[in-house]
């Protein structure tokens, strides 16, 4: 990944709000596995849970999502403390170490649209952040191929239990070893600030 340009360091010397104690964000952006694994270490975050957003409920199962009929992308629902770490820097940690923004319906191996990039904002507040920050991010020239992240309305649903802390409870599972330690680890050195172990 190249380095991170001046507009989104902006975004991590701006104070977090002093708002709401806790507020949600939605994220989208290939296998839940490694967005759960990542924004679990973030400072602030206080839980992160695996599941579906974009469909029905009544086809909001991992058997069901896979066959990419739904409409359904595999998300995360991060719940967080705004006065320690604000949407604008969840979504800068989303948008530089989480996933590559540039992938349309594709993180890694995986291929379909359950694995597109995708905010689902919460309130009008995040439509109107998330709005911003994909400009700035198609704007900054970072990426040399075009931003795809959408933002989407929709309800999340948990996914089932064995998905659950996977890359907590299966560290050594070779999919966790070659996708998503290296995005953990890129997040401990890019932002050791927003680190937790």
């Amino acid at each position: 990944m190249k380095k991170l340009l001046p507009a989104l360091l902006v975004a991590f010397a701006a104070p977090a709000s002093a708002a709401a104690p806790r507020e949600t964000a939605v994220l989208a952006g290939g296998c839940f596995w490694g967005l759960e694994g990542v924004f679990e270490h973030v400072r602030g975050v206080t839980d992160v849970v695996s599941g579906y957003a974009g469909g029905s409920a009544a086809d909001a199962t991992y058997e069901r999502v896979s066959s990419e009929r739904t409409g359904h992308a595999e998300a995360v629902r991060i719940t967080f403390d705004p006065r320690q770490v604000s949407y604008r820097q969840l979504l800068t940690i989303y948008a530089t170490v989480a996933h590559d923004p540039t992938q349309l319906n594709r993180q890694g191996p995986d291929s379909g649209p359950s694995y597109r990039s995708a905010i689902f904002p919460q309130s009008p507040a995040q439509a109107t952040e998330a709005r911003g920050f994909l400009g700035r991010l198609s704007a900054s020239g970072t990426w040399k191929r075009p931003i795809v992240t959408r933002i989407e309305q929709g309800r999340f649903y948990p996914a089932e239990a064995s998905h659950q802390d996977f890359m907590r409870r299966n560290p050594s599972h070779g999919y966790i070893v070659v996708n998503d330690r290296p995005k953990v680890e890129a997040l401990r050195k890019r932002y050791p600030a927003f680190w937790r172990g």
